[in-house]
């Protein structure tokens, strides 16, 4: 039953998290990334961050981010990240649509994975950060 079901494979997506001065102060910020040559559609996101801090287990908050259509070559911010949550495991679940036919990948950045030691320069946002594509 499994081998009929046809799940399309997430190309050219992007979850992004930057350090960037804002008014008077530097926050951390989540964007989405459609690095394709199209558009993507109905695009909704659900945050979550789990794991252990001091041997103690957390979780936090669950989000729902609805982005509506993201167009091709572009980025949209959808959430402010505390650094007090860098120590679990912080969850992003991508979903959308392209010619009526449903995508969505599970893009996790693990426990102290968010550190200026693996920023990388990230195309189309033109800042630095951690990228999983």
């Amino acid at each position: 039953m499994k081998k009929d079901i046809n799940i399309p494979a997430v190309k050219e997506i992007g979850i992004a998290i930057v350090n960037q001065k804002e008014e008077e102060e530097f926050v951390w910020r989540v964007y989405l990334i459609n690095f394709n040559s199209f558009l993507i559609k109905n695009v909704l996101i659900s945050s979550r961050g789990y794991g252990s801090i001091n041997d103690k287990k957390k979780k936090t908050s669950s989000f729902s981010h609805f982005l509506g259509d993201v167009d091709q070559k572009s980025c949209i911010p959808f959430e402010l990240l505390n650094d007090a949550v860098f120590g679990l495991s912080n969850e992003f679940l991508v979903t959308y649509y392209i010619d009526n036919v449903i995508y969505d990948k599970k893009y996790v950045f693990l426990p102290d994975s968010i550190q200026e030691k693996h920023f990388s320069s990230i195309p189309i946002l033109n800042k630095k950060g951690v990228l999983i594509k």
